[in-house]
């Protein structure tokens, strides 16, 4: 048994305090040989599942607890309270550990009601929710913030002895004094105080060392970590700091050092330890009582579930046949004895009341599209029989777990979804779930370098040499970019940077709302985990994380937003606004030949899951026939199997053979040619060739996908003695588990892809047969992400679709189609014009006819078209088609403003006066517009990319066209099957993406737009590192190579770079001769002056070579020895109107 138990300590859940995981915490009391350890953080039990089952995992006992913040009057009070003490804030720090599941019961409540009630600064309770809540909890004094330490630094006795008598009454025997050492002057003062007040009033004392770190030298990462909590430099003499080296987890031997005097002190902490013994319930469910109707909300919920899905089966099949009865009992069965007619019934309640709402569903999301009760409830709009989908891979009979059933509904309609619930159930039953941001790579390295003092720039270049990659680590950056591990030997900053950043990597910063998910309990949430009440946004949400309430059996579901849902709905009503058409997409013809032949022509930007480049070449290589193929190919795109599409293509199209493995499992494999796609065809084939239920299908397919070699070895011996007793040689039925093996470990979901290839063939259908209102649509919903937007309306010009400029007279608050031809631009597109002021214009509009003049804008309230809303118009030309020019309509602004005020409040008084009517109105003339210089064509395209996120009324290419077009080998707006072994293109950059290569050098590839169209270009090293200073967002460049072998029949080229330099220099660097094709009948005298005045007066660096033709076409090349030329515009200009524009060019 351990001599000493830390029962005061922080981890980084403590947001921005704790410098250590719990992780850490615990491998350091495993290290120590402790047996016991406390968490106790700030306010919060943000750590205490993972807190619990780490200490479980390890053999530590965990004893959960938490640093209270209570209140020196009423918890509720929010105003700052000086105190005799001097502290402002009006709260002192008390610990609290749990004693048994009742004290832990109590602790739930007060750190909930510090959240939600008492949030000042901090969540904060008072003395009397401590005497309500008191029972099964133990209390120790806290730190130098506690109370009564505090009153012990000042010298008080009687108030550290009132202070202290109030915490024996509420905790009676209960109640210790915590005592400290971390060489703190005022710390070592309260000792005497602290054991007078424990020999006098007989209270025990406890050493504590309120630990917010592991290990000793990891002082100075915490000390940067609490500068981030605070906000302070860390040279900011002011500011508060921790001793440096104290507050680490110290040894047995260390603590007994500093505590030689009271070791009864260090005894006390293996006595509470020794009463603190908690079992947090894990495994059982707690699912809220569905209210049966006319059984007052009580009764037979199987029954209830069986009678709506015999009701929901006639509506969606007519007849139910026997074959869909036995998949109905089957599945009803399995759902009674694993006790889960309650959580169906909730789901579909709610989503029987979104559709009643006219809320757009999804058809289903992951493996619940399986389940025909799912189907027939109205949860589900995917046929499990006609799509071959396994109720096992959602339920399995022969593996007890809580269902997971994720709900797609338009972003518009959720929180409609989650009131409705809350209505239900009890808003105390219902609440979101919490989640954290951690410090990751970049961010780490942002955080640290601020707080070290050092420059945005300096801190910019370092954070962006770490790769954007997925789970990047600092170690792992290091590895793939050798100028990021060169950094520490700058200087000594730079050395901290880096290692206070790897320390403090992954720890948690932030708290936040999960995007989707939501928790529903039987009772008062706060019987079973803590709220958080968000300070900044207001959200109620669980203090514990969504893995954590599946440990506590709580029914969690995934309410998650999807966009396309909105994208169709949107698209459907404007249909029936424009055409007079009433669409129901859930009942559109499922093998319309035209959307077919969109998938294969590959015109799928903006199709939901199939707009990819990546994608959209292998649609043009597959040629779709059928929804199968699209749910395959959902399916294979991804990594993984992605390695199996090119043999997929092969076999449908009929190039490559088609093999089953064994003839017993073309019915299973027939739909995807002989492939393993699907997690149930591996399911399926452990049933057909090994003699597996379905059930053990499913288990072993988590096995293999897991990579569980034990489990799988027991299998391979039940899947070979089965596939021997069905007389298949036993070799074969090796190799079969061994590809099984292969296939598993990336095998895809079929019911998520097959309710994903729906909702992505009704978006084609909407684009084949109303592309202009689905354009519209889709545009609206991406309105807060430029690069799609700037993809979506280049795909609607090839579509032949033109998208009006933002305009004050013809725009609306989204995107609309105005005809079959035509979309208005949506005006809260625009930075700083928010969908209100948008609404506002548009309705204002409407009601008084087309705005004339920018003071017709401002007699729109104020408060709703403001100053930032009126300058991003008119940056954007929105304002172009009223009087007067940019720069006119930006400098009057404030006066139109001040106009426009003026003319409400006479409005609001003409109603009053002896005239009546608008006569005061009339009388006030708007001022004249300022004589200003017009805004250049620059800068009214540099004003309008800031507002805009791109150029829409113009381009910087413009000025540089001639020279594209007459350099360029290759027009990216209609890129040949054919491309030359050395291309040249010139465009503006739009992105650069760094990658490293194997040797770790930094290569990149460089998203370039032309005038029009597009390229990917491949810089690699070499190249790289000599023009890396060219490669920035919106530079204008030119650039020689060589088609790339990752070319495809996309409209995007792909090249890679030889040589890059700026737009402006390509004239000068690629011309080297004027050349001239004279023919024979043009030599007279009058055209070679003509020609011998122009080389006169244009001298250069360049040859002038002339190209004789004779009659019999042979050429004959002269170079003017004595003359030297320029290529400059005028002259080439000047040189086509004389010989011909196709008998002159520059090489």
């Amino acid at each position: 048994m351990a001599d000493f138990i830390h029962l005061h300590n922080h981890s980084d859940f403590s947001l921005q305090d704790g410098a250590q995981s719990v992780e850490m915490l615990c491998n350091r009391c495993d290290d120590l040989n402790m047996d016991s350890i406390a968490l106790t953080e700030h306010g919060n039990l943000f750590s205490m599942i993972p807190f619990y089952k780490e200490a479980r995992k390890r053999g530590l006992k965990p004893i959960l607890g938490c640093e209270m913040y209570i209140s020196v009057g009423d918890h509720t009070e929010k105003k700052q309270i000086t105190t005799s003490t001097g502290k402002k804030w009006g709260y002192n720090h008390l610990v609290l550990l749990v004693q048994n599941n009742t004290g832990y019961k109590n602790l739930l409540k007060l750190v909930t009601i510090g959240y939600l009630e008492g949030f000042y600064y901090r969540p904060r309770v008072d003395k009397t929710l401590l005497r309500e809540y008191n029972e099964g909890l133990i209390c120790t004094s806290a730190c130098l913030a506690g109370e009564i330490n505090q009153y012990a630094a000042q010298n008080d006795y009687e108030g550290a002895k009132k202070a202290a008598l109030e915490y024996m009454e509420i905790f009676p025997r209960r109640f210790y004094l915590e005592m400290q050492n971390h060489n703190l002057p005022e710390e070592l003062a309260t000792h005497s105080i602290i054991k007078k007040l424990s020999s006098e009033l007989d209270i025990p004392i406890v050493a504590t060392n309120d630990c917010h770190y592991a290990l000793k030298e990891h002082w100075e990462a915490h000390d940067v970590l609490f500068c981030l909590g605070t906000d302070k430099n860390r040279d900011d003499p002011n500011r508060i700091r921790y001793e440096p080296q104290q507050f680490y987890i110290k040894s047995a031997d260390e603590m007994f050092d500093l505590f030689k005097d009271t070791p009864q002190a260090l005894e006390n902490t293996l006595k509470i330890a020794e009463s603190c013994d908690l079992e947090i319930p894990m495994g059982e469910y707690h699912l809220p009582t569905f209210p049966i109707p006319g059984e007052n909300g009580s009764g037979d919920g199987d029954g209830f579930l069986r009678s709506l899905c015999l009701t929901g089966l006639q509506d969606r099949y007519g007849e139910i046949t026997p074959e869909i009865q036995k998949r109905l009992d089957f599945e009803l069965d399995v759902i009674k004895k694993m006790g889960f007619a309650g959580y169906f019934l909730i789901t579909q309640d709610f989503v029987k009341y979104a559709r009643d709402s006219h809320i757009p569903v999804g058809p289903g999301r992951g493996s619940a599209a399986g389940s025909i009760v799912a189907y027939a409830t109205g949860i589900t709009d995917v046929d499990p029989i006609k799509y071959n989908l396994l109720f096992e891979r959602f339920l399995n009979p022969e593996r007890i777990s809580m269902p997971d059933i994720d709900i797609d509904f338009c972003i518009e309609g959720r929180e409609k979804v989650i009131s409705y619930i809350k209505g239900r159930y009890g808003h105390d039953s219902v609440a979101q779930i919490i989640t954290f941001g951690t410090m990751k790579a970049k961010s780490v390295l942002r955080d640290v370098g601020r707080v070290l003092g050092m420059s945005y720039g300096d801190v910019d270049r370092i954070a962006k040499m770490v790769p954007n990659e997925l789970k990047i680590t600092l170690e792992k950056a290091e590895k793939m970019n050798p100028d990021l591990k060169k950094i520490p030997s700058i200087d000594e900053t730079h050395k901290e940077l880096i290692d206070f950043s790897k320390v403090l990597e992954g720890m948690h910063r932030h708290a936040s709302t999960h995007a989707a998910g939501v928790v529903i309990a039987p009772g008062p949430l706060t019987d079973y985990v803590p709220l958080f009440k968000s300070p900044s946004t207001g959200d109620i949400t669980t203090q514990i994380e969504m893995g954590a309430l599946e440990d506590l059996g709580l029914l969690k579901m995934d309410f998650l937003g999807l966009r396309n849902l909105t994208v169709i709905n949107k698209a459907v009503l404007m249909i029936e606004k424009n055409h007079g058409e009433k669409v129901d997409i859930s009942k559109i013809d499922l093998e319309d030949e035209k959307v077919f032949a969109l998938f294969a022509k590959a015109r799928t930007t903006g199709i939901f899951q199939f707009e990819s480049d990546g994608m959209r070449e292998h649609l043009n290589q597959l040629k779709p026939t059928c929804i199968g193929d699209l749910i395959a190919m959902n399916a294979l795109y991804r990594p993984g199997p992605m390695a199996n599409i090119p043999e997929f293509i092969a076999r449908k199209n009929g190039l490559s053979k088609i093999d089953y493995i064994h003839p017993s499992l073309e019915t299973v494999l027939k739909e995807t040619y002989g492939i393993i796609v699907y997690q149930e065809q591996v399911m399926q084939i452990s049933q057909i060739i090994g003699g597996f239920t379905l059930a053990q299908g499913d288990m072993l397919r988590r096995a293999m996908g897991k990579k569980k070699a034990d489990i799988m070895a027991a299998f391979k011996v039940d899947f070979v003695d089965g596939a021997v007793k069905k007389g298949i040689d036993k070799t074969l039925a090796v190799e079969i588990f061994d590809l099984l093996e292969k296939f598993a470990q990336y095998g895809f979901n079929k019911s998520h892809s097959t309710a994903y290839a729906l909702v992505a063939y009704q978006t084609a259908w909407l684009k084949t047969h109303y592309p202009a209102e689905f354009m519209a649509a889709n545009l609206s919903s991406e309105m807060g992400d430029t690069d799609k937007v700037v993809k979506l309306l280049d795909s609607a010009k090839k579509m032949g679709i033109e998208v009006l400029p933002p305009d004050v007279n013809t725009s609306f608050e989204d995107f609309r189609a105005l005809n079959d031809s035509c979309i208005a631009y949506g005006l809260s597109a625009i930075k700083n014009h928010g969908a209100k002021a948008s609404a506002a214009i548009s309705e204002y509009r409407l009601a008084n006819g087309e705005f004339q003049t920018i003071f017709d804008i401002t007699k729109i309230e104020s408060n709703v078209v403001n100053r930032k809303a009126l300058e991003s118009l008119v940056q954007a030309g929105a304002c172009d088609n009223l009087e007067g020019h940019r720069a006119q309509q930006f400098e009057i602004i404030d006066d139109a403003l001040r106009w426009g005020q003026k003319m409400s409040a006479e409005a609001a008084s003409s109603q009053e006066s002896l005239f009546g009517g608008d006569t005061a109105v009339a009388a006030i003339a708007a001022p004249a517009l300022p004589d200003v210089e017009e805004w250049t064509v620059e800068e009214c395209l540099r004003r309008e990319k800031e507002i805009i996120g791109f150029y829409l009324s113009g381009d910087p290419l413009e000025k540089y066209m001639d020279d594209i077009h007459e350099f360029s080998n290759i027009n990216l707006g209609d890129i040949p099957e054919k491309k030359p072994e050395n291309i040249r293109i010139g465009g503006i950059i739009k992105n650069v993406n760094t990658r490293y290569d194997k040797k770790n050098r930094p290569w990149a590839i460089v998203e370039l737009a032309g005038s029009p169209g597009k390229a990917d270009i491949f810089v690699f090293n070499e190249v790289y590192e000599k023009t890396k200073e060219q490669l920035t967002n919106d530079n204008c460049i030119f650039i020689k190579g060589s088609p790339s072998k990752r070319d495809d029949e996309s409209d995007t080229l792909k090249m890679i770079a030889s040589d890059i330099f700026p737009l402006e220099q390509t004239r000068l660097k690629l011309s080297h001769n004027v050349n001239i094709l004279f023919d024979s009948n043009q030599n007279d005298g009058m055209l070679l002056d003509r020609l011998r005045d122009l080389s006169g007066k244009n001298k250069g660096r360049c040859g002038l070579i002339i190209h004789m033709r004779s009659e019999n076409s042979a050429i004959q090349r002269i170079r003017a020895s004595k003359i030297g030329v320029n290529a400059s515009k005028d002259f080439v200009h000047n040189l086509r109107e004389l010989f011909g524009k196709k008998h002159v060019w520059i090489s």
